[in-house]
């Protein structure tokens, strides 16, 4: 959630960037509410410090007719603004969470995702001296892919991975959690982007793959409707999540951590589950878009000072990773509709597709600020006793359909084969073909 006091203070300019990331929010409405809540808030304190006075007043004694009657009076009174603020409650707290972040002063202003701007552009296109294969054109002959027996069991967007391919996404993990484990190469990329923060590895993470309604709400990534399945039946108040960063960002709800654990950094794997509605017709050939897949996520939780740097530290490590695959890709900044909710920036990065003759999304990084901590009060103990909230980052290592994907068009050979990329040979046993 955002700072209702930023929201009092700058009530115009809310209004103004709401709407700049597509959110129409009635900030008037909200701060009404805001002032009528503080007034019931304050009656209601000082009807429950008379009822503690009056029974202070009895302690020890037979209460008077008067005492007994002023108390019934109270006791109703007390009830009554219970109630009404209760409504108001409900109404403001609704309010409050339809408030998007606010994007930082360098996120484009966009109505759409056509305006995301291309801020590089790295690698040259392979060219060929044949055509080039969708994905699923050269793995399906070769019985890698399997959608027909999948959709036969679970329906579409599902698939059978089979043989090498399987090898190649253990070995993307096995390489993933080992680079981002090396500080080595932590302390590398943040020399190389002047970045003023620590070279503290990544941990691993095996995080849960369902999590309850009350935190996934408070991580204002739950979206039921478009995104989000149900595990189970509603008695069981379960979801299964859509990434690894919503378990992972959920960690420390409802907990103070003292200043020396940041940064925190965790490198997570999980299955994932979306249902990607509204998506029908895109990508329903090959393994882009599934209901089901496997990712490799970054997500850390830092000091205010820091998160900046945090987000350019990840966006950096993204790089490096498609770097050493050799894929081609640019780096997209995304403009103030594209970003999300939570976000106050966003960077994606599309890796060159040659089947398609297009980038294609395969990376993502999202910085939060303290907007997701508000709610989830994450927050930070100082070495001198203050607390104050976290701020927190995710971002994609690997989505492991997509850069298999991105690996097998841009390495395809004419006879139908696929080179491995050479980091990946040591975790497959020195297979470089598919």
């Amino acid at each position: 959630m955002l700072d209702i006091q930023f929201i009092r203070d700058n009530p115009v300019v809310v209004a103004e960037k709401s709407k700049q990331k597509g959110y129409e929010v009635d900030i008037a409405e909200l701060l009404r509410l805001d002032s009528d809540r503080r007034s019931k808030l304050t009656q209601l304190e000082e009807l429950r410090a008379k009822r503690n006075q009056l029974t202070a007043d009895m302690k020890g004694q037979k209460p008077t007719p008067e005492q007994v009657a002023m108390g019934k009076q109270l006791k109703q009174d007390i009830a009554g603004r219970e109630t009404e603020l209760k409504g108001v409650d409900e109404r403001y707290d609704e309010l409050l969470r339809a408030v998007p972040n606010m994007p930082l002063d360098d996120v484009p202003v966009g109505v759409t995702e056509d305006e995301n701007v291309v801020s590089k552009t790295v690698g040259e296109p392979r060219k060929f001296d044949f055509t080039p294969k969708n994905h699923w054109e050269i793995l399906e002959p070769r019985d890698m892919l399997d959608k027909e027996r999948a959709a036969k069991i679970a329906g579409s967007r599902f698939g059978y991975l089979k043989g090498n391919l399987v090898r190649m996404q253990l070995a993307i993990e096995q390489y993933v959690m080992q680079t981002l484990g090396d500080e080595a190469v932590i302390a590398k990329l943040v020399q190389e982007n002047d970045l003023h923060i620590v070279a503290r590895p990544f941990t691993p993470v095996l995080p849960p793959a369902m999590l309850r309604t009350e935190p996934y709400k408070a991580s204002a990534r739950l979206n039921a409707e478009e995104v989000t399945y149900r595990a189970g039946l509603p008695e069981d108040d379960l979801w299964l999540q859509a990434s690894a960063e919503h378990t992972l960002c959920t960690m420390y709800w409802n907990e103070i951590l003292p200043e020396d654990m940041f940064p925190i950094r965790y490198i997570g794997f999980l299955t994932s589950f979306r249902r990607e509605a509204g998506t029908y017709g895109k990508d329903t050939e090959g393994m882009l878009r599934w209901h089901q897949f496997d990712k490799l996520e970054m997500e850390v939780f830092s000091t205010p000072e820091t998160g900046l740097d945090e987000h350019k530290l990840l966006i950096a490590i993204q790089e490096y990773l498609v770097q050493q695959l050799g894929l081609p890709y640019h780096v997209l900044q995304k403009c103030t509709a594209d970003i999300g909710k939570p976000n106050a920036r966003g960077i994606d990065i599309e890796c060159w597709f040659p089947g398609q003759h297009k980038y294609r999304e395969t990376h993502t990084a999202d910085y939060m600020t303290d907007y997701q901590a508000r709610d989830l009060k994450t927050r930070i103990r100082r070495a001198n006793g203050t607390v104050e909230l976290v701020h927190t980052n995710d971002a994609t290592a690997f989505a492991t359909n997509r850069i298999m994907a991105a690996i097998v068009e841009n390495n395809q050979q004419a006879d139908g084969s696929v080179g491995v990329p050479r980091v990946l040979q040591p975790y497959m046993a020195g297979i470089d073909k598919l």
